[in-house]
Formats: C-alpha cells, structure tokens, sequence
C-alpha cells in the first residue's frame, strides 16, 4: 500500500518544518529567508487553531508543542500500521 510510506514522508517533512520554524524563532533572522517564510507557510494553518485553545502564556507559544507531539503521535501510528 503507497498511502502508508507517502503518509510518514508528509508527516516527517511537517515535523522538519515545525523544527526549522522553532529554530528561526529562536534566532529571529533579519531579513526573514524564503526557508523561514515556506516553514511558517506550511506550519501555520495547523497552528493557528490549536492556538485558539491554548494562547501563548508569558510569551511562550504551547501550541508548537501540542502540534509536534501530535504529529510524532500520528507519525507512530503511521509506522506501527505498515
């Protein structure tokens, strides 16, 4: 079955993006690069709702934590089901 391999690739690729995303956070480049612009493109639609429920508290934005461990959640599910 191809679903399972393109799955975990997309999955994997979300979980690289989300990475790259969190560590341009950190260093906050100037000018924002075309890499950060298509990691917060990607990202962003997955985060802005999980956002709603959880706002960032003292400046920390839990909600990247609530996606990745999400995505590695499915992302194991994906790999146990092959």
């Amino acid at each position: 079955m191809v679903i399972g391999p393109a799955l975990q690739l997309i999955l994997i690729a979300f979980l690289g993006c989300l990475i790259v995303r969190a560590v341009f956070s950190w260093i906050e480049p100037y000018p924002r690069n075309r890499i950060h612009r298509l990691a917060f493109d990607i990202t962003e639609p997955v985060m802005r709702p999980v956002r709603r429920f959880i706002p960032p508290m003292g400046g920390l934005d839990l909600s990247f934590l609530v996606v990745f461990f999400i995505v590695s959640f499915l992302l194991n599910l994906v790999q146990r089901a092959r």
